[in-house]
Formats: structure tokens, C-alpha cells, sequence
């Protein structure tokens, strides 16, 4: 073996070690977090960085919204902060929704890593908090200045010194100031674990400084993902996608250019702004583009500065998909889960048989707030009042070869809550969460099934709640032949039927009930395996005719 065989594999031995790192740094989020939306979901990122805020490796553990965003995000930190303002001790911290990941509710903290007394990197991670003042997390306010406290990028530790005056403003903005509060420590202490345990690995390996290593893993990432590309059908490919929106339908337009070195992809033709919450900030759309181009193209190649690099992004100047300041974002993410299924429409083009049907996407998240009844119907106890956030999937579309799986959160990847868990954080009872039967789009192969998910007060209480929900109004797209998925819907257990965005009353005698989309099938359903058919019937899955 020649030394520079024995050198690439301790370049490789160091990268390993450096992913188990950032895991151990998100697994610590997790571990502390006060929030059911990060410790029970997942809805968080972490990662390491390199002097120039160039992410080197990214935990498994998070949403690729959250992590593709933050990958960008660093750089806006080193350049606001200030590279003389960078000290050993220091925190710092943002949710600003352009230079963060998208919306109020993501608080971003990165952390400077120094060796020695010289920086040698940066830790990231990011996570969802259950509130930010302002509405509440909904999509109906009309500039970001309603949606929550606005928390510039700042030092929420300088030298060691924790920013009070920060904890206090924040603490007297926010209706569950210990949830919020304690996950902002977490995050805090999720980039302290990554910090030492770098340290350990800097020490055991001999390490001054991660600037080699991130050579390393930055140029073997990148030729990987350009030799991806070259093997590609260059030309042009278009798709559009059209969905709910709020109050009138939304159109995603975009087209693919494949070239020798990079793939570009271009949102030209997607619609306007909305005067509502449910534009994405750039930072946003690019995280999830990028997401979908690599689960098509090179998904096994790992994501970092390198394999990002040949994926460019435009989209229209103000645009839903590139909204400015002060547009409302509080509910980015529902148009942002569907940018990779509008991507793949345009990569089906170019590789026929390689991406699954159109899914149910954007998670049904579910924001309540729960109050006690008062005057005689009030409980003895006084009741609770809560904000309880809880996250909800659809059905995936169908894959060329296998049915789509059911209640499953692609893109965002996060994990369902816990009832139990979700039930202990406020007055709220779930008396129903099941497959929704007959929900996936027929085909050679099913799509996935939605869900059923009925939700009450506890007795003595009452609650609003924010709908944030897609898909009821233009189902997910079956491919090849499939059938559409079906559509979702939103009601009261008495069939009252209930719009799919905005504030809403649930009275106390009355459930919400949430039927969720389906993902669309793949192939005529005439080439369905007739094992398949009586694997359907026996499960329940298919509705009987």
C-alpha cells in the first residue's frame, strides 16, 4: 500500500469519526430538548463547520430543510458577527428567517470551536420551538412582524457570559417561556458536546487545525457528484405542480438544466407572493431543491460543502418561493415540502422509472391552544392553558418497484409524536389515530395511505387551532398510469366542514377530525400483482367496491 493509499485512509478513518462526532451532538439536542416537536420528532439539525463556515459533515439526525439551510446560514453568522468579533466562549444565536431557516420558529446557534486559543470551526444546529409570540404558529398574518419576536443574528454568550437581558426579552414574548427558554440551553449545549468531542478526536489524531481534513471530504464529495452528473442525459426538463395555497391555487414551476459540471435548477414561472404566511425565504427553497436532487441523483454520497456545490438555484425575485422581507413565513414549510416532488416531476423526464409518484408532502402540522372553559363550566383545578404542537404525515407516493409507505414525512423526514407524549404536554385527548383506508392512489403499485387523527379537549377546556394543511383541494399526482392519491380534508365529528389554513375554534363538546392525502400510485392498476391485491383486501388498505 503507498502513503498516499495509508493517507486516504486515515482521511477517511477521521471523516467517520467526524460524522459520529456531529451525531453525538445531535443526539444531545434530543436527549435536553424541553420541546416534543425536537425530543420526540426530531425536528432539529446539526452539523460541523469548517474556519470558513463551510459545513464539513451534518448529523443523520434532523430534516434536510433544516440542515441544507444551515449549511448556507454559517456563513451569514461569520459575516455579521464579525471575524474579529469571534471569541473563545461565544454563542450566537438567530431566527431570522433569511439568513436562518425559514421561519420565526427555528432557532439557529452556532458556536465557535477553538484549539489551542486559535478557531479552528464552527458547530451549527438548529431546532423548531413550540412558540414565538406574535399569532402563534399559523399562516395568517400578513408581515413577518406579526409572526413572533425577531431575534437578529447575535452573541447569546459572549466569552462565557450568558446574555440576560436576551433570556429576559424572550422569556416576556413567548407563551411557554420554559419550553423555549430550555431549548435555547439545549441548543447551546448540543454544539458544547460536538466541541469536546472534536477536541478529543483533534487530540488522538494529532490534529492543529480541520483545514485539511475538510479538504479532504470536500474535494472526494464533490468529484463523486460530478461524476454523477456526467453520466446524466444533458438537456432541459420541466415540471409544474399545483396545490391548495391559501385562498387560491399556487402553481411550482420549474425547469432542470443538466451540464458537465452542475445542474441547475430554475423556479421561473412559479407563482407570486402570497399576502398570507406561506411564502418560503430562498435559503428555504434551495435547501429543499438541492434535497430532491440529490435523492435522485447521489444519495449516497454524503452532504457537505462538496456535494452541494454542483446544484445552483434561481427562482424569480419576489416570487412565493423567493419572498422578501417582510413577507409572512410562519408556514414556509408548506410549499417547501413540496419542492422536491416538483423537482422529481422534472427528473422522471429525464430518467423515466427512477422517482416515485407525487406524495402526500408538507406535513399536516398541528398547532393547538387550549384554554379552560370558564364561569360554570370551568373545571374545579382551574384548568390548563397549553400550546401543544404535534406533526402529522400523509401518504408517500409510489416507487417504480414498491408500494409508497404510509404516513411517512417525506421530505421532511421527522418522526410522528407520541399521543402519549403529546397528551402529558397539554388538555388535550386523541381519540382516534389510524390509516386511513382507501387513501393511497391505485396503481401496479399503491400509493401510501394517509392518516385519521381525531383530536378533543379535555374535559373542562376548549382550543383553537392553526391549520397549516395542503392537498385537499389538488391530490397528490399518480405517474405512469397510477391513480391521484385522495385528497385530505379537515372536519368537526359532526361533519361541519373546516377550511385547510388559518385560525379555528374546535366548541368543547365537538372533536376535530383530520383525514390526511394520500400519495399517488405508480403503473395501470391492471399490472397489479394479484398477490398484492390480496395483501390490500386482507389489511384493510383498499376501501371495499
Amino acid at each position: 500500500m503507498t502513503a498516499n493509499s495509508l493517507s486516504d485512509v486515515r482521511m477517511q478513518v477521521m471523516w467517520n469519526r467526524l460524522i459520529s462526532v456531529v451525531e453525538e451532538q445531535a443526539v444531545t439536542l434530543i436527549r435536553t430538548a424541553f420541546s416534543t416537536s425536537v425530543r420526540e420528532s426530531g425536528d432539529l439539525s446539526a452539523g460541523v463547520f469548517n474556519r470558513g463556515g463551510k459545513m464539513i459533515a451534518q448529523a443523520v439526525t434532523g430534516t434536510p430543510g433544516h440542515v441544507n439551510a444551515m449549511a448556507e446560514a454559517v456563513g451569514h453568522f461569520i459575516n455579521d458577527i464579525g471575524p474579529d468579533n469571534i471569541f473563545e466562549g461565544d454563542v450566537y444565536i438567530t431566527n431570522d428567517p433569511w439568513k436562518g431557516t425559514g421561519h420565526l420558529l427555528d432557532i439557529t446557534m452556532v458556536t465557535p470551536s477553538f484549539r489551542n486559543g486559535s478557531l479552528v470551526g464552527f458547530f451549527a444546529c438548529t431546532a423548531h420551538v413550540v412558540d414565538v409570540g406574535g399569532r402563534g404558529f399559523g399562516p395568517d398574518a400578513n408581515e413577518v412582524y406579526e409572526e413572533g419576536i425577531f431575534i437578529p443574528i447575535m452573541k447569546f454568550v459572549e466569552r462565557g457570559n450568558v446574555n440576560r437581558d436576551l433570556v429576559n426579552i424572550l422569556r416576556n414574548n413567548v407563551r411557554e417561556a420554559d419550553q423555549v427558554v430550555g431549548d435555547i440551553f439545549s441548543l447551546a449545549a448540543c454544539n458544547e458536546t460536538g466541541h469536546r468531542r472534536l477536541m478529543d478526536m483533534m487530540e488522538e489524531f494529532g490534529l492543529d487545525d480541520l483545514e485539511e481534513l475538510a479538504d479532504f471530504v470536500f474535494d472526494r464529495s464533490y468529484n463523486a457528484t460530478l461524476e454523477r452528473i456526467a453520466a446524466l442525459p444533458k438537456g432541459s426538463y420541466d415540471n409544474v405542480m399545483r396545490v391548495d395555497g391559501y385562498g387560491s391555487p399556487v402553481d411550482i414551476a420549474v425547469r432542470i438544466d443538466v451540464r458537465d459540471d452542475h445542474i441547475l435548477a430554475d423556479f421561473d414561472g412559479t407563482s407570486g407572493p402570497s399576502p398570507l404566511g406561506i411564502n418560503v425565504p430562498m435559503i428555504y427553497s434551495k435547501a429543499y431543491a438541492c434535497y430532491g436532487l440529490k435523492c435522485a441523483l447521489a444519495p449516497d454520497i454524503p452532504n457537505n460543502h462538496g456535494s452541494l456545490a454542483p446544484f445552483l438555484f434561481e427562482a424569480p425575485e419576489g416570487c412565493i418561493l423567493n419572498a422578501k422581507r417582510p413577507a409572512p413565513v410562519a408556514v414556509r414549510h408548506v410549499l417547501g415540502h413540496f419542492i422536491p416532488d416538483a423537482v422529481l416531476g422534472a427528473v422522471h423526464k429525464m430518467l423515466p422509472g427512477r422517482v416515485p409518484a407525487e406524495g402526500s408532502g408538507a406535513l399536516w402540522n398541528l398547532h393547538v391552544s387550549a384554554r379552560p372553559l370558564q364561569g360554570n363550566r370551568a373545571p374545579a383545578d382551574g384548568g390548563r392553558r397549553a400550546e401543544v404542537l404535534l406533526f402529522n404525515s400523509g401518504g408517500a407516493g409510489a416507487r417504480a418497484s414498491l408500494d409508497g409507505l404510509s404516513a411517512t414525512a417525506f421530505p421532511s423526514g421527522v418522526h410522528s409524536m407520541s399521543i402519549e407524549a403529546t397528551e402529558h404536554v397539554g388538555p388535550v385527548i386523541f381519540w382516534r389515530k389510524e390509516l386511513r383506508e382507501g387513501s393511497g392512489g391505485a396503481g401496479q403499485y399503491r400509493g401510501g395511505l394517509g392518516q385519521v387523527v381525531e383530536i378533543g379537549a379535555a374535559e373542562g377546556h376548549e382550543f383553537h387551532f392553526n391549520a397549516m394543511f395542503d392537498r385537499i383541494d389538488h391530490p397528490a399526482r399518480g405517474r405512469d398510469g397510477g391513480y391521484d392519491g385522495e385528497p385530505g380534508s379537515v372536519t368537526l365529528d359532526d361533519g361541519t366542514r373546516l377550511a385547510s389554513k388559518g385560525r379555528q375554534h374546535v366548541p368543547p363538546e365537538r372533536r376535530l377530525v383530520l383525514s390526511l392525502p394520500g400519495g399517488g400510485g405508480f403503473g395501470t392498476p391492471e399490472k397489479r400483482s394479484p398477490e398484492a391485491a390480496a395483501r390490500d383486501r386482507a389489511f384493510g388498505y383498499v376501501l371495499d367496491k
